[in-house]
């Protein structure tokens, strides 16, 4: 699978799922006594460095363990992850809570922005291709450990308000099929966000065009949010559409 043996996998694996319990580097030590994966700590160590140089791991400043890369989640996203599937309780909850805003489009994608942020507890937002912007959750992104850090929750809700850069990821979608993800600094251009990360989807009609998603920490849980932000787009979609036909 690429350029990573079984075990490397299988260390990646675990550095990842420690890393988002957490919200620690992981260390050979604590990896081996934790999940048992049969080799011992200088084993565990010496695979580490070479998933560090392959790009799927990074050193943390001041700290001997590590944690995930972009790439490292990348990975993790594409090849390992397992999906929690939506239930049809959750499924009927999402369209409940928007049905009733259904016939005026910034109603709708205001009050969905609202039901994203509850139910994934991050912060969403929503931009449509005529300049509208959306979003909610503050309270929520000002819980996780990574926003405590002063310079990034001030550079960070500086670029909320830029409309012009969530058009840019809107863009994105006419040459890119599926989510997109921001993941750190690689995606995001700028040093100070190495910890944040987004996911988005798109949904269209013959008016609009737009995307919904959530902003939280690199670490959050892709196996939960990925399947809400693909069901709530797609929701979006075809609520906005059957708006036409009546």
């Amino acid at each position: 699978m690429e350029d990573l043996t079984q075990r490397q996998i299988d260390i990646l694996n675990v550095i990842i799922k420690e890393y988002t319990e957490t919200s620690q580097p992981a260390g050979s030590g604590v990896i081996e006594k934790k999940y048992k994966l049969g080799v011992c700590p200088a084993t565990i160590r010496n695979e580490m460095v070479e998933l560090a140089k392959k790009g799927y791991l990074k050193k943390e400043y001041f700290s001997s363990g590590r944690v995930p890369s972009a790439k490292g989640f990348r990975f993790y996203i594409k090849n390992l992850m397992k999906e929690k599937e939506l239930s049809t309780t959750d499924e009927v909850s999402y369209k409940n809570s928007v049905w009733d805003e259904r016939a005026e489009t910034h109603r709708l994608l205001s009050q969905a922005v609202k039901t994203l942020s509850k139910k994934t507890g991050l912060l969403s937002l929503a931009v449509t291709n005529s300049g509208d912007l959306y979003y909610s959750g503050v309270a929520n992104i000002l819980m996780q450990p990574e926003f405590f850090d002063l310079a990034l929750s001030r550079t960070f809700f500086g670029l909320i308000d830029e409309i012009n850069y969530w058009e840019k990821i809107l863009d994105r979608f006419s040459q890119e099929e599926g989510l997109i993800y921001l993941l750190g600094e690689e995606d995001f251009r700028d040093p100070v966000f190495e910890s944040c990360a987004s996911v988005f989807g798109d949904f269209e009609d013959k008016k609009t065009r737009g995307i919904i998603g959530v902003v939280g920490p690199k670490r959050m849980s892709y196996d939960f949010i990925i399947p809400q932000v693909r069901y709530f787009s797609g929701l979006l979609e075809e609520i906005l559409k059957s708006q036409i036909s009546e």
